[in-house]
């Protein structure tokens, strides 16, 4: 049975196919417009073991759906760890070969894109963050016209509906008025628009089995269980509390160089420290957020609290101990969604020990 490896070089308009056979020649190139059918239309013509791959994108999901029944494998990879589409000439050709060569060669690095069953929440937590940034942003841009002259407007009282018309008055500029005027409108509309998105988004999390197991997590409210359920979807996709961490962002990055030295002519390993570089970067910016959040909740009260007051006072750095508090959060999140029970404070202790 022959074997494709076939790169997709994916655009609004147009993909770019360039399809490997298991030497790595050319076999097949093409240029198809950016639609279901034509995708399909082309696989279809390959016969045998169909390795498909393309990066991550806006129309990553839309794709994946398509080719996924079609083909033995579909690996969505990631564009930073593309380093070698960087180098030499770049077209939508040779960026589609060059995908093709590292699937070949088993060199990408896979996004997933697994479960559907939690899409509508993927949905509705997307459509809620996006309401609470605008609301952020516009009321950062509030506060920026008074501070720009010299107008005190420390706490939340400027953002007030009821003193809409105090804070006005204080602006001297006409145009400066008018247009604090419609941020005030646009606050005005955004936020009940947020409180209706929060509520529709917590109703579909409820309907998750995950949803009162990750509840129970202490410091952990029903807007960051919907957030952790939409973003990783299933707790199978990591193997360990580790590869979990690095995917939230709590992951300690290291460096080590020379490892080995020779003594009295052995090959010894060498006794130099490792060198940390701080957390990872590559990561989840959603889940670091929820995790950090809890965190820093955690270390003055509920059953994290005693472990963080030990840490600090055995001489530990506060900031430390509280990405310890953050790492064993995840951890336990984790652990009772792949046992699917409720958070128990007593088994915690039981591992302390």
């Amino acid at each position: 049975m022959k074997t494709y490896y076939v790169g997709m070089d994916v655009h609004g308009a147009s993909i770019v196919i360039v399809v490997l056979n298991g030497a790595g020649k050319i076999v097949m190139q093409s240029v198809v417009e950016t639609g279901a059918e034509r995708v399909r239309g082309f696989l279809k013509q390959l016969r045998g073991k169909v390795y498909v791959t393309f990066e991550e994108g806006t129309q990553a999901n839309w794709l994946h759906d398509i080719v996924r029944p079609l083909v033995t494998e579909v690996v969505v990879c990631d564009p930073r760890h593309n380093k070698l589409l960087q180098s030499g000439n770049k077209s939508d050709r040779v960026d589609a070969y060059k995908l093709a060569e590292l699937l070949r060669n088993g060199s990408l690095r896979a996004v997933y894109h697994g479960d559907n069953g939690v899409r509508t929440l993927k949905e509705l937590v997307r459509n809620y963050d996006c309401l609470v940034s605008d609301t952020t942003r516009v009321m950062n841009r509030l506060k920026a016209i008074y501070r720009g002259r010299a107008i005190v407007c420390k706490g939340h009282d400027i953002y007030r509906q009821d003193r809409r018309e105090q804070w006005l008055e204080k602006l001297s500029e006409r145009g400066a008025k008018q247009r604090a005027g419609f941020l005030y409108k646009q606050l005005a509309a955004l936020r009940p628009l947020r409180h209706e998105a929060k509520l529709v988004m917590v109703k579909e999390a409820r309907r998750q089995a995950a949803y009162p197991w990750l509840l129970s997590v202490p410091l952990l409210g029903a807007v960051s269980v919907a957030q952790v359920i939409a973003v990783v979807g299933t707790p199978y996709r990591f193997r360990s509390k580790r590869q979990f961490w690095t995917y939230v962002g709590l992951a300690v990055v290291t460096r080590t160089t020379a490892d080995h030295v020779v003594v009295a002519g052995v090959l010894r390993r060498s006794t130099r420290p490792i060198a940390t570089r701080g957390l990872n970067r590559n990561h989840n910016h959603v889940l670091k957020r929820v995790f950090k959040s809890a965190a820093s909740s955690a270390c003055h009260s509920g059953p994290f609290k005693a472990a963080y007051d030990t840490r600090v006072a055995r001489g530990m750095d506060p900031s430390l101990a509280r990405l310890t508090i953050a790492r064993q959060l995840a951890a336990t999140t984790l652990a009772i969604w792949k046992r699917g029970e409720q958070f128990n404070p007593e088994r915690m202790k039981q591992q302390a020990a």
